[in-house]
C-alpha cells in the first residue's frame, strides 16, 4: 500500500485559491472551540462555511447546519475535518458520496487508510494541517 504523501505547497495554495465553499465536519457552535474559531477566520477571509454536525439545531456563523455531508444540496469545494483520526475514514466515505473532491483534515487528524480510500476514489486529501495557518502562510491571510 502506498504511503500517504501530502500535497505540495503549490497544490495546497491552488486549493485555497479555487475553493469557495468549505463544509466543516465537526463544527461546534461554541465560540471557544477551535473548530468555530477556524471556521470564523476562514469565513472572514471570504469563504462560505457549511456547518456539518448532527448535534447542531440552529444556524452557526449565519449558515444552516447539516447533519451529514450527503445532505448538502450544493457543490462542496472542500471538506474541512474537525473529528478524531479514527473517524476520518467514515468522513471520507461521506465526502465521496457527497461528490466532494478535496478533503482537509485538521492538525492531529491522520489516518493512512482514509487517505488510501480517498485516493482510490479520485479525492485529494491533506491531513494533519491547520487550514487557517496554511492560508496565512500561503496567501498571507488575505481576502478570498
Amino acid at each position: 500500500m502506498a504511503m500517504y504523501e501530502a500535497p505540495s505547497n503549490e497544490i495546497v495554495k491552488q486549493w485555497l485559491q479555487e475553493t469557495k465553499t468549505i463544509a466543516v465536519v465537526g463544527l461546534s457552535d461554541k465560540p471557544d472551540r477551535t473548530s468555530y474559531q477556524i471556521a470564523e477566520t476562514m469565513q472572514a477571509r471570504g469563504y462560505r462555511i457549511l456547518p456539518v454536525n448532527p448535534m447542531l439545531k440552529t444556524d452557526v456563523l449565519g449558515e444552516k447546519p447539516y447533519a451529514a455531508l450527503e445532505e448538502i444540496p450544493e457543490k462542496i469545494d472542500l471538506v474541512n475535518v474537525f473529528r478524531r483520526s479514527e473517524e476520518l475514514y467514515s468522513v471520507v466515505e461521506s465526502a465521496i458520496k457527497a461528490g466532494a473532491k478535496r478533503i482537509w483534515a485538521q492538525q492531529g487528524v491522520y489516518d493512512e487508510q482514509a487517505a488510501q480510500l480517498a485516493k482510490e476514489n479520485g479525492v485529494e486529501i491533506l491531513m494533519d494541517q491547520c487550514i487557517a495557518v496554511a492560508h496565512s502562510v500561503l496567501l498571507a491571510g488575505g481576502k478570498h
